[in-house]
C-alpha cells in the first residue's frame, strides 16, 4: 500500500470517527423515540429497544400535554411553519434587493450603508431583547406569530444582504449598462436579469434563514406564550416536565419531529448550499 493511500485511509478513518462521535446523540434520541418509559427506566438511556413503541410519535403529535395544553406538539409545529415560511421568503427578497442596490447601483455612502446593515450580523441577540419588546408592545404584536415574523425578517436582512451583495458584485457591469441602454429601469433589471442569475445564492439564503429561524428559541420564549409559541419554545416547556413526569420515549419523539424540517432541508438542499457558497456567497 502506497504512502498516499495510507494517508487518505487515515484521513477518511479520522473523519468517519469524528462523524460517528458527532452523531451519537442523534442515534440515542432515535432509539429512545421507539422505547417505552419502563424500558428506559429499567435499563439505561443508552440502549437498544426491547420492544419497539411506534405509538410515541402519534401520542406526542396529538395528545402530549405541554404546559397544561394537551394538544401535542402539532399546533406549535404549525406555528413554526407559519412563522418561518413568510419570514424566510420576505427576508430573502429584501436581502436580494438590498444586495442588488449596493452591488450594482453604486451611490455616495453605499459602503457606509452596507456596513450599518451588516452590523446586525455581529450584535448579540440578548442586547436586542429590550428594543424588540418596546417595538412589539407599541405595534400591538406581542405574543403573536406576526410579531415573530417581523423580528426574523429584520434580523435576517443583515445576513441575506451580506450574502447577496457579495454574490452580485461578480455580475459584469456591462450587462447592466446594456440593459439601461435598452431602456430597462431599476426593478426591471432586477426581475428580468439579476434574479434569473440568482438561484445559487437564493438557495443559500433560504436554507440559512429557514434553519436559523426554525431553530431559534430566544425570541420565541421571550415574546410568545401558551398556544402562540413556536415548537422550539414548546420543547423547552416539555423538557421542564422531566422532573415531574419523565416520558423519555415521547420526549425523544417530540425532539425528532421538531428537528425533521431542518434535517430534510439539509438532506435535500445541502449540496446546493455548498455550491451557492462557492459561487460567491462568502469571499
Amino acid at each position: 500500500m502506497s504512502e498516499r493511500l495510507l494517508a487518505r485511509a487515515a484521513i477518511y478513518g479520522a473523519l468517519t470517527l469524528f462523524a460517528a462521535f458527532y452523531l451519537v446523540p442523534l442515534a440515542v434520541v432515535m432509539l429512545n423515540s421507539v422505547r417505552s418509559t419502563e424500558d428506559i427506566n429499567h435499563s439505561s438511556v443508552i440502549g437498544l429497544p426491547s420492544v419497539y413503541v411506534w405509538g410515541n410519535f402519534a401520542h406526542t403529535w396529538s395528545s402530549y400535554c405541554i404546559a397544561e395544553h394537551c394538544t401535542g406538539i402539532q399546533p406549535y409545529f404549525w406555528n413554526s411553519l407559519r412563522m418561518v415560511i413568510p419570514a424566510t421568503v420576505i427576508s430573502t427578497l429584501l436581502g436580494a434587493l438590498n444586495g442588488y442596490s449596493l452591488a450594482l447601483w453604486r451611490f455616495r455612502g453605499d459602503t457606509l450603508v452596507f456596513g450599518i446593515i451588516t452590523l446586525g450580523v455581529f450584535l448579540p441577540e440578548q442586547m436586542k431583547l429590550v428594543p424588540w419588546a418596546i417595538v412589539l408592545r407599541d405595534l400591538g404584536l406581542f405574543n403573536t406569530i406576526s410579531g415573530l415574523v417581523l423580528i426574523h425578517v429584520i434580523q435576517g436582512i443583515s445576513f441575506t444582504t451580506l450574502f447577496c451583495r457579495n454574490y452580485y458584485v461578480s455580475i459584469p457591469a456591462d450587462l447592466l449598462k446594456a440593459a439601461r441602454i435598452d431602456g430597462a429601469g431599476f426593478f426591471r433589471i432586477f426581475w428580468r436579469i439579476v434574479l434569473p442569475l440568482s438561484p445559487p445564492i437564493l438557495i443559500v439564503t433560504v436554507i440559512w434563514q429557514f434553519t436559523g429561524i426554525w431553530n431559534e428559541f430566544l425570541y420565541g420564549v421571550t415574546f410568545s406564550t401558551g398556544e402562540n409559541q413556536p415548537v422550539t419554545a414548546a420543547l423547552i416547556a416539555l423538557s421542564a416536565q422531566i422532573s415531574q413526569a419523565p416520558q423519555y420515549g415521547q420526549q425523544s419523539a417530540a425532539v425528532l419531529m421538531a428537528a425533521a424540517p431542518t434535517l430534510l432541508v439539509y438532506l435535500f438542499g445541502g449540496r446546493y448550499f455548498v455550491r451557492g457558497l462557492t459561487s460567491g456567497a462568502v469571499k
